[in-house]
């Protein structure tokens, strides 16, 4: 026994000595091309650029996964977290139902399901912002929950705006698992409302912006669902967290009352499974 965990004790200080000593590369990697671009005048735009996505994309994101895996809590908080380990969107609504007829109860209700993300996928909506051209299926960033990035997302376009839309993404619940205070539900969810295109305070990465009222989004989706079919019904948890203002991992305010609205979809005939979505 003893011996086994010496062993573990020794592959996880390796482990840590690796994670650290490749954050450490990479900030002294940013800070050589920063210095750099000081000495060789114009040609210092692109070593700029390089700096600031070697910043951006390398530097603090590696910096965040050190850190937030020390402080961040790995249990059910009723917030997501970012690929980077940040504290992302809250966790604003619950369902009861099977994916298939989540899917189905948001189609009617006029959402769109979003691409996953891709080399073209991401390009499209680069392009599709730079033009102000419509992209209905934008791809939504992953956010982590339960260890895992969401099952599936739907968003709604607003006017056309690619840089502004409705949007939630469904985490399917594990087996067994419980709402602290007992409560059972199929899925969770974070619905927010991107405002525009910009950098992340805490990264500096290109992201979407989100209106800091999560609650309006929250209610808008239940509304849209309700209003689809008569046959949705609604609970709602008052007070399942406290009401608090905080940042999400991109930077940006959010607030919320800490209620959660449990929409139980059971009630919906199942469709065929899209081979294309992820079901329960």
């Amino acid at each position: 026994m003893s011996s086994r965990r010496r062993a573990y004790s020794l592959g996880v200080a390796i482990d840590w000595f690796f994670f650290v000593f490749a954050g450490a590369a990479a900030l002294w990697l940013a800070y050589l091309s920063f210095t750099e671009t000081f000495r060789v005048g114009w040609w210092g735009v692109p070593f700029f650029i390089a700096f600031w996505v070697l910043l951006a994309y390398l530097v603090l994101p590696r910096l965040h996964r050190i850190l937030t895996t020390v402080y961040v809590p790995d249990y059910f908080i009723g917030r997501t977290r970012t690929s980077d380990g940040l504290l992302g969107d809250p966790v604003n609504l619950a369902f009861l139902g099977t994916g298939e007829q989540i899917q189905a109860a948001m189609r009617a209700a006029g959402w769109t399901p979003a691409d996953p993300v891709t080399l073209g996928s991401s390009w499209r909506i680069i392009t599709s912002t730079l033009t102000r051209r419509s992209y209905d299926e934008a791809p939504v960033s992953p956010l982590f929950l339960f260890g895992r990035q969401q099952d599936f997302a739907y968003q709604q376009e607003v006017d056309g705006n690619p840089a502004q839309r409705h949007h939630v993404r469904f985490w399917r619940c594990p087996d067994g698992w419980l709402l602290p205070g007992g409560r059972r539900v199929d899925w969770l969810a974070a619905g927010t409302f991107d405002t525009s295109v910009g950098l992340s305070l805490f990264t500096l990465q290109v992201t979407h912006r989100i209106d800091a009222d999560t609650d309006v989004e929250r209610d808008h989706i239940v509304k849209t669902v309700t209003d689809a079919d008569p046959r949705v019904a609604v609970d709602v948890i008052a007070d399942f967290a406290t009401g608090y203002h905080a940042r999400n991992g991109g930077g940006d305010s959010i607030r919320t009352d800490g209620d959660l609205p449990i929409v139980d979809v059971r009630a919906l005939p199942a469709p065929p499974a899209d081979p294309e979505d992820v079901t329960a």
